[in-house]
């Protein structure tokens, strides 16, 4: 069947709730970042998709229904082109918050990764720089206002290309009416989940770190 919702949304706009809330709402299973990990044959895929080698996308979403975060929010629009009848959800937010909230998660984390030998640190990194660092902001996620206009001027490209019926903006704490209303999805009798805060994310790094350093003692 292939993606039936694509993300278009950069990563910490809210991304692993929308995960969890697109899984709850019977969505098979949404690939995230977090995927990847049980995927070690894909950081290769990804870092061909860098290059401007697109894959076969059914191939690399199988067993999948939805798609969000990093790395795939990327390759949307070659997304869309192999499941054209998909849906297309833009996460964003603030961009000031957006980004204080990369520069204190998942800049550092990735970063610590150039400075580990294990060669499965130094790919994850190299796929990093290749579809983000490198690939969206040229080095400068560090400069405010240039990753800012990045970010922006990726929620724009997205907003004016896919049709607007096919389209739903999407800010964290919305809460699941708009994203019912828009997946033709009953609203659940539970709370939107919402987890991977900035306190969150840096407490589950630090326990991976102390379980990696607790095993090389």
């Amino acid at each position: 069947m292939g993606l039936q919702v694509i993300g278009a949304g950069f990563g910490r706009t809210g991304t692993l709730s929308l995960k969890f809330a697109l899984e709850k709402l019977g969505y098979r299973a949404c690939y995230h970042m977090l995927e990847v990990q049980h995927h070690p044959e894909h950081v290769q895929t990804w870092i061909d998709c860098a290059a401007g080698k697109m894959p076969d996308w059914p191939s690399v979403f199988e067993g999948y229904q939805a798609a969000v975060d990093w790395p795939s929010c990327n390759f949307w629009q070659s997304q869309l082109e192999a499941f054209p009848h998909a849906k297309v959800l833009l996460s964003r937010r603030n961009p000031e918050d957006w980004h204080r909230s990369v520069m204190n998660t998942i800049w550092p984390s990735s970063k610590a990764n150039s400075q580990n030998p294990d060669e499965r640190a130094q790919r994850a990194w190299k796929m990093a720089c290749d579809v983000i660092w490198d690939g969206v902001f040229e080095g400068r996620i560090e400069d405010r206002a240039y990753a800012i206009e990045c970010f922006e001027k990726h929620n724009q490209n997205v907003i004016d290309t896919v049709p607007p019926e096919q389209l739903l903006v999407y800010e964290p704490g919305q809460g699941w009416e708009p994203l019912c209303g828009f997946l033709d999805k009953p609203v659940p009798g539970e709370p939107y989940p919402k987890t991977n805060s900035t306190a969150e994310f840096k407490a589950f790094w630090k326990k991976q770190a102390e379980a990696r350093d607790k095993g090389s003692a």
